[in-house]
Order: C-alpha cells, then sequence, then structure tokens
C-alpha cells in the first residue's frame, strides 16, 4: 500500500453514510462525529459541543456480523462483569442471521444499531456517532461479539482508567475452554501476555491491542483513521496510536476477556494468514524500522528474533554439523528446546490456572514451525509481491461459531 500521511485526519468525503433501514425499527440523524466541522478538540467549534462534565466513564460497543450463536452469551457476561445495560451498545454490520433480534432482545432497540455491510472499523466509527458516544462518555470500550467477559472485567477496568497519561487501554485475552487448536492458543496467549506484553508495557511499547479486550479515550477517536486499508484494523489503529503520539497504551493483566478460536486446521490457517498479511500491511504503511520511535524498536525486535530462529535452524546448524560431521548436535538442541517449552508450559498452565495447556506440548512444535511458515508466506506476499497492500474483506467468522456450553463458560462472568 502506498504510504499515507499518517497524521491525516479522517477522509470523510469516501466514508459510507449508508445506513440498513428496517421499517420502525431505528433512523439514523447525522451527529457530531459526522461532520468534520465539529471534531473534537476544534477550538472554532468548542462552544457548540455539548457540555460533558457529567459524562459516564466506560461505554462498551459490540460490533459484530452473524454473531447469533454467541451475542447474548457476550452482552449477558458484560453485565456480570459489572457493566450496566444502559452502558452496553451493538452495531449489527448487516447480518443475515438474528444477531439483531436477539440483541434488541435484551437491549432494547435504542441500543443497537444495524448498517450496510462495511467492516469492523468502519461498523465501529458509524457507532460512535451514532450513539453520541463521545459526548457522553470519557471511555469507550470495543470488544468482538463473539467474545466473553471474565468476572469482574469491568470493575477492574474502571478502577485503571485515570487521567490522561494513556491514549488507549487493553485487558488479558485468553481462549475460551475448547479443543486443542484453544489449548495451543491457550498457552501462547498465556506466556506471550505474561512475558511480552508485561515487558512491552513497562517500556510503553506495545504492538497490537487485539479486538477483544481494547478501550479508547473518547477525546482522541476524531484522531484516528478508521477508513484505513486494513486485514488487522486493531493493528493499524494501534500504529496510529504510536504514529501520531496520542498517548500510551496501558495494559491491565487482571481484566480477562475469552475468546474463541478456529475449530478446525484449515481455519486456524486462514486466520493465522490473515493476522500475518495485515501485520506486513501495517510495518510497510507506516515504514516500521525507518523512524525513532519505541514502537519501530518493539516490532523490529520481534521480527529480528524470528528471522534468527529460521536463520539458526535452516543455516547455522546445517553448517555446524556439515563441517564438523557432530551430527548429535541435532537431538541436544532438540532436547534443550524442549526443555524451555516444557518451563513454559508449566508456568502457562499455572497462570492461566489450566492443566489441560499441558497436552498441547506433543503437538506444539507443529503449529509453531505451520504459523512460521505462513509468516514467511505472508512476508513474500505484502512485501515482496506488493500484494494484499489494499484488501479488505471484513468479517471472516462465516462457519466459524459456535455455541457455548457450561465447560466453555466455566472462567467467564456469569
Amino acid at each position: 500500500m502506498p504510504h499515507k500521511d499518517s497524521t491525516s485526519r479522517i477522509n470523510y468525503a469516501r466514508r459510507p453514510v449508508a445506513y440498513k433501514h428496517r421499517a420502525l425499527e431505528y433512523k439514523h440523524r447525522p451527529s457530531s462525529y459526522d461532520r468534520p466541522s465539529s471534531l473534537v478538540g476544534s477550538s472554532s467549534n468548542s462552544k457548540r459541543l455539548p457540555k460533558r462534565i457529567n459524562r459516564k466513564k466506560l461505554a462498551l460497543l459490540l460490533p459484530g456480523h452473524n454473531e447469533e450463536l454467541i451475542i447474548q452469551d457476550t452482552i449477558r457476561s458484560a453485565i456480570a462483569a459489572g457493566q450496566r445495560k444502559s452502558d452496553i451498545f451493538v452495531v449489527d454490520d448487516c447480518s443475515s442471521d438474528k444477531t439483531r433480534r436477539k440483541a434488541i432482545a435484551l437491549l432494547g432497540r435504542k441500543h443497537v444499531l444495524t448498517v450496510e455491510r462495511s467492516g469492523k472499523a468502519l461498523a465501529v466509527h458509524q457507532a460512535i456517532g451514532h450513539f453520541k458516544i463521545i459526548e457522553r462518555y470519557q471511555w469507550v470500550h470495543v470488544a468482538d461479539s463473539d467474545s466473553v467477559f471474565g468476572k469482574d472485567y469491568f470493575r477492574i477496568y474502571r478502577r485503571n482508567l485515570r487521567g490522561k497519561k494513556y491514549a488507549a487501554a487493553v485487558g488479558f485475552v485468553q481462549s475460551l475452554r475448547g479443543n486443542w487448536i484453544s489449548k495451543y492458543r491457550a498457552f501462547s496467549y498465556t506466556y506471550g501476555q505474561h512475558l511480552i506484553r508485561r515487558t512491552q508495557s513497562w517500556l510503553g511499547m506495545i504492538s497490537v491491542m487485539p479486538g477483544p479486550i481494547t478501550a479508547f479515550r473518547t477525546d482522541i477517536l476524531s484522531q484516528l483513521d478508521f477508513m484505513g486499508d486494513s486485514l488487522t484494523e486493531d493493528f493499524d489503529i494501534t500504529l496510529q496510536i504510536h504514529r501520531k503520539k496520542l498517548g500510551r497504551i496501558k495494559f491491565i493483566p487482571g481484566a480477562v476477556n475469552f475468546t474463541q478460536d478456529p475449530q478446525t486446521l484449515s481455519d486456524f490457517c486462514k486466520q493465522t494468514a490473515r493476522w500475518q498479511r495485515g501485520f506486513f500491511q501495517g510495518v510497510t504503511k507506516y515504514r516500521i524500522g525507518t523512524k525513532r520511535q519505541i514502537i519501530d524498536a518493539s516490532i523490529s525486535y520481534q521480527m529480528l528474533q524470528l528471522i534468527f530462529y529460521l536463520i539458526e535452524l535452516g543455516c547455522i546448524v546445517p553448517y555446524i554439523i556439515i563441517t564438523t560431521g557432530h551430527w548429535m548436535i541435532i537431538p541436544f538442541i532438540m532436547l534443550g528446546d524442549f526443555i524451555v517449552l516444557c518451563w513454559l508450559a508449566l508456568f502457562s498452565a499455572a497462570a492461566a490456572k489450566r492443566v489441560s495447556i499441558l497436552s498441547a506440548l506433543p503437538y506444539f512444535y507443529f503449529l509453531r514451525w505451520l504459523e512460521l511458515g505462513i509468516f514467511l508466506k505472508a512476508f513474500v506476499e505484502v512485501v515482496v509481491l506488493k500484494r494484499f497492500r489494499t484488501e479488505v474483506k471484513g468479517w471472516q467468522t462465516e462457519g466459524r461459531r459456535y455455541a457455548l456450553d457450561a465447560a466453555a463458560l466455566k472462567d467467564t462472568a456469569r
């Protein structure tokens, strides 16, 4: 994708404004967020904006497409986790199932908006204006409609939203209890966030704000471009916050949100490919590695770490074996790597309080190498062949949602 000035404001001229109207259900009226003349922070229009002295602390906005199997579990868990029903809003991105009807059954029509198919980021943008989120709230939490909140999630979250030092905040994302892929993801999520994200938070260089667990200070929303062409809008928005120097991103590890994972290997590969292509979209669009910002150092280190790992196993080790003839080096390297892996698995199982994570060890290497292969393929596609630079496919949830049973909901707020 050709580089765009990351400090530019939202291009209102090309924003779709057509909403999907349904008889007697709602009628959209333009709000201050829809008009560029009323952007928050504009001194010439500050007198026109509603007074915000009594703004509430936190709104929850749930964007979704075809989420009928889980949308009510999500809403109920949010209420049980400390979010008032009056502060929960749903934007239905033209679902073809009963998503809208089921959301209305719990929240009422005034809290549910249906828009024409536009993708997550743009649907969120339209909902912020329609529900007057900026005028009514200090913070807005955007969460995927396929996720379920942990116990006391919003009580913990609100306690940590203080001052203007932070532009955004992220909780702790975890897999719902499920099949072998969910166990692998639970393993990766647990040690990745406890070790890597805690370090990134301490250094002020969190590199991605995952969809289910992110909140924004509402007074920065007018400075974010929701029109960006990206397969991973969460990563794109994260890089905007860093590039525009809007503030730090706070990590709230005590606020745990549980998300659905792919149920088949094919869907796992498709989801991973989308994440990796979106990652390289962001890297090229924001020219990561070319500026003197700490986010450049963070992402560059992650990439170099992966590259060195591949070079070590693909080039250095074979060279040592060929030149020295010591083939026994292979089992020693594998044993050392496996010992480290076992310690990480034990740590993750203890931290997540899930002994089942240990069962992911037998196939961990298979999935890790599969992810590495997809990473390299995405690098070639986006960086070398310059494909997927401007491709946005929106929601990719068809066929991947499933109804939750008691076992899956064991850790959630109910």
